[in-house]
């Protein structure tokens, strides 16, 4: 007892009594330190609650990752905290794109600058690439004929002994690297060497240009006239054809050396146009197989012809504008059927017309 009487007076007890003291009373301020301060942080997070979906159970592979399935956020509008991103979709167009040379074969009716539209390439392409079949002329197209239309505008040359990718595209003023790297060519870029005889597209090039009107001189029976007509100032013409009926192919002849025209299909009664502005020169009856006739004088060297007409709208002189109409179709004169008779002139000579219409 005298023992413990004199610890418990002793120094070392009440300094071990002081800090037992002190440590409680930092640890009780740090507990509500804790206690105060966590949980307000900890509830300024949204609520996340998971959704009774999210509970799934998954088999897992050795190797890959648990698939996790985020929670549904609660608590605020969930469309205004969304991020929200446009699909962009992109198109593979190369299937469509064609690279090779196809053959077309001519029919009734066809004309190299309708075949050209057709292919949307234009009509010198077509021509240079077929000009030995034409024999250098584009009115020697004719019905049966097959065409090599190029892929794209440009030249269709055929590769010669000595030809360099360089001397190909300054002949056609064209660029070696868009020959070289055209994928129809086919050409190895680590050798880009052509086999002489072998067709390659020189896209861009540019031939000699294109005589499209080749005017001829009425001998003989030709089925026309040459119905001088009268001295009359008017409009010009706008330097562009437009077919002068509403149907664009043929119910009779053919241009030829024997039939300097066309016979366009125009039932009777049907509407006939003038192909141009310009003036008319001629508007009545003709004796020389043309029957009711009109002719316009587009005051650029050229003039176009409408017979056979049932009815003719427009008198001497008066002036007309393209599309207008300017009578009504027929069979008069030297007619077995209605039909309009189309002529085209250029300086006195006579141009097949499917080389000025569209």
């Amino acid at each position: 007892m005298n023992f413990i009487g004199k610890f418990l007076k002793s120094p070392r007890f009440f300094n071990g009594i002081t800090w037992g003291i002190t440590c409680l009373v930092v640890a009780g301020l740090l507990g509500f330190t804790f206690w105060r301060i966590i949980p307000q942080r900890v509830s300024a997070a949204p609520e996340l609650i998971p959704t009774e979906e999210a509970s799934v159970s998954y088999s897992i592979t050795p190797g890959e990752g648990l698939p996790v399935s985020l929670p549904t956020l609660t608590g605020s509008d969930s469309s205004e905290q969304a991020i929200v991103r446009q699909i962009v979709l992109k198109t593979d167009i190369s299937s469509n794109i064609n690279y090779k040379v196809v053959e077309y074969t001519v029919a009734r009716g066809d004309a190299l600058f309708s075949i050209a539209k057709g292919f949307n390439i234009t009509p010198e392409t077509l021509y240079w690439a077929n000009s030995k079949v034409l024999k250098d002329n584009p009115e020697n197209l004719l019905p049966g004929q097959t065409l090599q239309v190029p892929p794209t505008d440009g030249v269709y040359y055929q590769w010669q002994e000595g030809d360099t990718l360089e001397s190909v595209a300054s002949k056609y003023n064209a660029n070696a690297e868009d020959i070289l790297n055209w994928v129809g060519n086919d050409i190895d870029l680590t050798n880009p060497t052509v086999t002489p005889g072998t067709y390659v597209m020189v896209p861009g090039g540019r031939d000699k240009p294109v005589d499209w009107i080749k005017p001829q001189v009425a001998r003989g029976r030709s089925g026309t006239s040459s119905m001088s007509g009268a001295n009359c100032d008017g409009p010009i013409g706008t330097g562009g054809f437009i077919w002068p009926s509403g149907n664009h192919y043929l119910s009779g002849y053919d241009f030829s050396s024997s039939h300097l025209a066309i016979d366009i299909a125009a039932g009777l009664g049907a509407p006939v146009f003038a192909a141009d502005s310009g003036v008319v020169v001629t508007a009545g009856w003709n004796s020389s197989g043309y029957g009711n006739v009109v002719m316009i004088d587009h005051g650029n060297g050229y003039s176009t012809v409408y017979g056979h007409l049932n009815q003719i709208n427009v008198s001497l002189c008066q002036g007309v504008t393209q599309g207008q109409l300017i009578g009504l179709a027929g069979s008069t004169g030297n007619s077995t059927g209605a039909h309009l008779h189309f002529e085209v002139r250029l300086n006195g000579g006579y141009v097949n017309p499917w080389s000025v219409l569209p």
